[in-house]
């Protein structure tokens, strides 16, 4: 059988007996954006990347959604992208998956006048401490993050005073990949972080993620909340402009952007591979998806 898209996941949500409200969230996602599609006449299929049954030349696109397991596997996903890329076409792009994976593109996009926080990005293997790194700045409080990951991995706050006793740590994650550390910014613990997400470049809607008291992380994984945000045309602008900076429009995309120390808008991350886009809070969004996809097929 010929697919015109085929929806991609991860093993864990592929028929899972175990249902929590998570997992249900992650079924509810694929299934709006496979209806959508469906009720425009796309021939639609869903499975996880490695699955090692299908194959992948009897679809036109394969569409990331939930691989959140990518990150874990990196090695094992960055080997399965180079044979699929030869045999379907990937939404979004292989180059633009590529170029979104290291968080080195904020540095890119800030050279392109995207605001985003102060940002130093270290290299793997570099031999310097992490308070010789930190000394560079006059910045009271600090955010180590990798520059491959995701759900909030390996992600520490830091203030100043603490950096010693981070030394050991900084030294072992940097051994084994390349790291990012960024000034906190006080505001995504008060006023917290949006996303946007938008479709063949255009605003479709947005939510509003707040951490927990006391942390920082403003994931539903660390108890973090999520509500709708209606944002205002400054806001839509900052994030289609961060987004028309990228090497190529991407087909979907979830922006990610706070408030700073100053009050002023920047960049929190481009989420162009596998973003939860909450379809489920935004009753026409997983059509705007489709509808995008469907021209996109043809």
């Amino acid at each position: 059988m010929k697919f015109d898209i085929t929806i991609l996941t991860d093993r864990r949500y592929i028929n899972p007996k175990d249902i929590n409200p998570y997992i249900q969230n992650v079924l509810d996602e694929d299934q709006l954006l496979k209806r959508a599609c469906e009720d425009l006449g796309l021939k639609m299929h869903r499975t996880n990347w490695d699955d090692p049954d299908f194959e992948w030349s009897s679809t036109k696109y394969v569409i990331f959604r939930t691989t959140w397991d990518y990150f874990d596997r990196f090695a094992e996903f960055s080997e399965w992208l180079n044979d699929v890329s030869s045999k379907t076409i990937l939404i979004n792009s292989k180059n633009l998956i590529y170029w979104n994976l290291d968080k080195k593109y904020l540095l890119e996009l800030s050279d392109k006048g995207v605001s985003i926080p102060p940002t130093i990005y270290v290299n793997q293997g570099v031999q310097r401490s992490l308070s010789a790194i930190a000394n560079d700045t006059n910045w009271k409080k600090f955010i180590l993050k990798p520059a491959i990951s995701g759900a909030a991995r390996h992600t520490y706050k830091i203030e100043r005073e603490q950096l010693e006793a981070f030394e050991n740590l900084f030294a072992d994650l940097i051994a084994n990949e390349n790291m990012m550390l960024q000034e906190y910014q006080e505001q995504i613990a008060s006023k917290g972080e949006v996303s946007f997400m938008l479709f063949g470049g255009k605003y479709s809607h947005a939510v509003l993620k707040q951490a927990k008291p006391g942390d920082f992380r403003v994931q539903d994984d660390f108890g973090g909340s999520i509500e709708k945000y209606e944002p205002n045309k400054a806001e839509i602008q900052f994030a289609e402009n961060a987004l028309s900076k990228c090497p190529e429009l991407p087909v979907y995309a979830r922006v990610d952007v706070f408030w700073d120390n100053d009050d002023q808008l920047v960049l929190g991350e481009l989420e162009l591979i596998e973003p939860e886009l909450w379809f489920r809070m935004h009753v026409d969004s997983a059509k705007q998806c489709a509808e995008v996809l469907s021209e996109l097929v043809g």
